[in-house]
C-alpha cells in the first residue's frame, strides 16, 4: 500500500460540486484563513470509511499524504493517524505525536485540527508534562494556537480542566474568531461536566473576553443568566 494508490482512489471518489462548495465553506479565497487550499470533493464520512482499509499503511506513506497540497489527503492522513494512535503502543504513539507537531504547517484548517488534536496531542500528553501546549498557545500561527486549546478536549473528558483553563487564559486576548470560538467551545464543555468550574473562570474573565468567545461559552446557560453575562451584570 502506498500514498500514491490512496491518491488515485480519492481522486475517483471526488466531486467537482462538493469541491466547489468546500472551497467556499473553508474560506479558501484571497486573504481568507484557508487561502489557496485545494479540494477534490470527498466527504468526511467517505474518508472515515476508507481508512479502515489502510490501517497497515506505513507512517512514511502517511507522512506523504499529510504533506499533500490536497485538503482531503491531509484529512485522510490525520484520520488514519488518529485511528492508528488509538491502538498503538507507547513508542508508536510518541512517533505519531512527534510527526504531528513537526507537521503543523499542513494541519491548517479548523476541521483538520478538530478531528485530530484531541486524540493525538491530548491523548499523548494525558500522563506527561504539558508544557508543549503552552508553546503552541503562544505561537504566531493560528492553527498551532487552535491545536493547543483543542488538544485539551481530551483532558476535559477525563474531568481534568486545569490545562484548558490555563490555555484559555493565554488566549483571552487572541484576535482571531476561530480561536474565540474554540476557547468558548472548550469552556462550554467544561461547564457540561462541572458548571461551577466554568463559572468560576467566567466570573473572573468574562468582561475581558471577546464577545464570540463569551457567547460560545454561555450558549447553554438559562436565558436570564446568559443575558446578565452579555450585559456585564454578573
Amino acid at each position: 500500500m502506498t500514498a500514491q494508490a490512496i491518491r488515485k482512489k480519492l481522486k475517483t471518489l471526488g466531486s467537482k460540486q462538493i469541491a466547489t462548495s468546500s472551497r467556499r465553506f473553508f474560506k479558501t479565497g484571497p486573504g481568507e484563513y484557508g487561502e489557496g487550499d485545494i479540494f477534490i470533493g470527498v466527504r468526511v464520512p467517505v474518508l472515515r470509511k476508507l481508512i479502515k482499509d489502510y490501517l497497515d499503511l506505513p507512517i512514511k506513506e502517511i507522512k506523504l499524504l499529510l504533506q499533500s497540497a490536497i485538503h482531503e489527503e491531509r484529512l485522510f492522513a490525520l484520520l488514519l493517524l488518529v485511528r492508528i494512535s488509538s491502538k498503538a503502543d507507547e513508542a508508536e504513539k510518541k512517533s505519531i505525536y512527534e510527526l504531528y507537531l513537526k507537521s503543523t504547517a499542513y494541519i491548517n484548517n479548523w476541521d483538520l485540527v478538530d478531528t485530530s488534536a484531541e486524540h493525538i496531542v491530548g491523548g499523548y500528553l494525558k500522563d506527561k508534562n504539558r508544557t508543549p501546549l503552552y508553546r503552541l498557545a503562544k505561537s504566531t500561527d493560528l492553527w498551532e494556537r487552535r491545536i493547543a486549546i483543542m488538544a485539551t478536549f481530551h483532558f476535559i473528558k477525563h474531568h481534568d480542566f486545569s490545562d484548558t483553563l490555563r490555555t484559555a487564559k493565554i488566549l483571552l486576548s487572541d484576535r482571531h474568531d476561530l480561536i474565540h470560538k474554540a476557547v468558548g467551545w472548550m469552556l462550554r464543555e467544561i461547564g457540561n461536566s462541572d458548571l461551577a468550574a466554568e463559572e468560576n473562570f467566567l466570573q473572573k474573565h468574562y468582561e475581558k473576553m471577546p464577545r464570540t468567545m463569551l457567547r460560545y461559552a454561555i450558549e447553554k446557560f438559562p436565558e436570564a443568566k446568559r443575558q446578565r453575562y452579555l450585559k456585564g451584570e454578573i
